[in-house]
């Protein structure tokens, strides 16, 4: 089989011989019933990495963020959160589907939530407004930026002064520890809940954990087997995803060293600028603004080449660098980049 350069997202990550050797192995028994136990060692292990209670193997990162909402809001709540956040613009509009939950948008150039946009979208108590529910909050961003820890306690402190929990998406919550220098547990406490997934820099094929107490977990396990989550045999899964926290998230910093050299190599290209504030973890965004270049041809002709990516959006286009890209495959791109520019 033909071997291409995937540039897509890290989703697209293959699973690792010490992965498929895991599951091959794998002790199974049935999740439903709480007794498979390799399901059982990966949900305590990533408890204890992030610093909580306890943990849920769920199916996706979505799924994890939409039991997330159902557990913590009444329906006809409101939750703040990023205008730019994926719960907002890659969920389909679940939660007002699924948890009956409305918005507050907060839209800073920055994406980080600070304790005024919380003070500022809390809803008063009477009768024609909304309750406000949840604060979400995101990190990495979805933009290849990280938040502070500071602005993250900045937020979760003011959300704690209001009587609000706080819920993280941490999708890449490895890849902004490793950018932050941090543990995971580190960012993990300013959050009452979280997610994080092993499907996508950990290279894991399927999977995320929502973590937080027992009550919270017993409740989202509740409405993970309402949601069609309730997975049988999947310790199968599980033995990838251990293998993804034990090993795949030491090795992080390699993506985010090849972002930076690829970001610095497609920035000297003439016809092509690369956003520069956006390269804390694993993602590059950047602009070709050549005269008279064909965009709508350009992922095929790339593709041509043995590169996948995703088509641009009025020029501009995102790379995201993962363990199935190296650096003869940085060299590579740059290459045809650079052919197909000419």
């Amino acid at each position: 089989m033909k071997r291409y350069i995937d540039l897509r997202s890290d989703t697209v990550t293959m699973p690792t011989e010490a992965m498929k050797s895991a599951m091959l192995e794998a002790a199974v028994g049935d999740d439903v019933y709480e007794d498979d136990p390799t399901v059982i060692e990966l949900e305590k292990l990533a408890a204890e990495m992030v610093g909580k209670e306890a943990a849920l193997f769920v199916p996706s990162g979505t799924m994890a963020n939409q039991i997330a909402l159902m557990a913590f809001c009444k329906r006809g709540d409101e939750v703040i959160l990023g205008k730019k956040s994926h719960i907002v613009a890659y969920e389909v509009g679940g939660a007002a589907v699924l948890a009956g939950a409305s918005y507050a948008l907060v839209d800073n150039a920055d994406e980080i939530i600070t304790p005024q946009d919380i003070v500022d979208n809390i809803r008063p108590k009477e009768v024609h407004q909304p309750d406000t529910g949840l604060v979400c909050l995101e990190n990495a961003l979805g933009s290849g930026r990280v938040v502070p820890l500071e602005a993250m306690k900045a937020a979760y402190d003011e959300a704690k002064r209001q009587g609000l929990p706080v819920y993280l998406d941490g999708a890449r919550l490895f890849n902004a520890a490793t950018a932050l220098g941090c543990e995971a547990r580190d960012i993990a406490q300013y959050a009452d809940a979280l997610m994080f997934c092993v499907s996508k820099g950990l290279a894991a094929p399927v999977g995320s954990l929502l973590c937080g107490d027992a009550v919270f977990i017993h409740q989202a396990r509740r409405y993970r087997k309402m949601l069609g989550g309730g997975m049988r045999q999947v310790g199968i899964l599980a033995a990838a995803g251990i293998v993804a926290l034990k090993e795949m998230t030491k090795r992080l910093h390699i993506d985010h060293e090849n972002t930076k050299t690829l970001a610095g190599l497609l920035d000297a290209i003439d016809g092509i600028t690369v956003d520069k504030t956006k390269l804390d973890i694993n993602l590059i965004f950047f602009n070709i603004h050549k005269s008279g270049f064909d965009h709508g041809s350009f992922a095929s002709k790339m593709l041509a080449e043995g590169i996948k990516i995703n088509k641009g959006n009025k020029g501009a286009y995102r790379f995201a660098t993962h363990n199935d890209v190296n650096a003869q495959d940085i060299t590579f791109v740059v290459e045809a980049i650079k052919n197909l520019l000419q």
